[in-house]
């Protein structure tokens, strides 16, 4: 026999493990790729604190044109009937002697006013609309620019002034400052519109409404859509912006003054 072969000798070769034949993973060997997800998940939470703040501060910004122009418009408001009051209290017309008073407030006078002087930004008249509610009045100002437009209605130089012959155009905001037309979609044919000048009060009452493109400047023409007419009637236009919250149009709403709607005011008080 030849020499004894120990079992402990025979030793098979250990097979190498699968496990280091594999190709290393990237993702989970190199330092970058372990921090991949983490990264995007990062990323990820500073864009919604973003989104949010963006949110907050849109927010906040509505909030500001929503009410604090209103209070700033309140004031403003407040300010120009303390002036108008002084005014109106200071040019009253002479009591008329014995034989010959005054009308009593509501019957007609004996004819229009004198058109007041005005100049830009200062008030002269008092818009009152029924359907907005029996408190509703606004001192309407002299120009359109965005200034006076902060101040309340503005009248649109140019135009006939309340109970002349001709259009008188009236713009207001329908979302800020106020929001003096907020719900101008809601007259309808035959309301009234009452504008006091003084001791007179004109009342229009609404004809038709309809949406313009914001560049038809027509509807302000003394004969509106026919700028070569020449004008035979007391006109009101009142213009604001349509759906509320954007300009994307302009809502028109258009009325008449009859004779029989000349009306006496008790003179002074606006």
């Amino acid at each position: 026999m030849g020499p004894q072969v120990r079992m402990t000798e025979l030793v098979r070769p250990a097979r190498p493990q699968r496990a280091l034949l594999r190709s290393p993973d990237p993702a989970s060997s190199s330092p970058a790729g372990q921090a991949g997800p983490g990264r995007l998940l990062a990323a990820a939470g500073v864009a919604g604190e973003l989104l949010i703040t963006a949110g907050v501060l849109m927010l906040l910004f509505a909030g500001y044109e929503l009410k604090v122009t209103d209070y700033r418009t309140a004031g403003a408001q407040h300010r120009l009937q303390q002036q108008l009051t002084r005014m109106w209290a200071a040019t009253a017309p002479v009591p008329q002697p014995a034989g010959g008073s005054r009308p009593a407030g509501g019957s007609r006078p004996s004819g229009v006013s004198p058109p007041p002087v005005v100049r830009d930004g200062q008030g002269f008249a008092v818009i009152r609309i029924p359907r907005f509610g029996l408190s509703y009045h606004r001192v309407v100002v002299e120009g359109v620019s965005t200034t006076d437009l902060q101040l309340g209605p503005g009248h649109y130089p140019g135009t006939a002034l309340p109970g002349q012959v001709g259009n008188t155009v009236i713009s207001g905001h329908r979302t800020t400052y106020g929001h003096p037309f907020w719900d101008a979609d809601t007259l309808r044919p035959g309301d009234a519109i009452d504008i006091k000048v003084r001791d007179r009060i004109y009342r229009y009452r609404v004809t038709a409404s309809h949406t313009v493109d914001p560049g038809d400047v027509a509807v302000t023409d003394p004969v509106p859509g026919n700028p070569t007419a020449t004008a035979t009637r007391r006109l009101l236009t009142l213009t604001t912006c349509t759906p509320r919250f954007t300009a994307a149009r302009r809502l028109i709403i258009t009325a008449e003054l009859s004779p029989h709607d000349l009306l006496a005011a008790p003179p002074g008080a606006a």
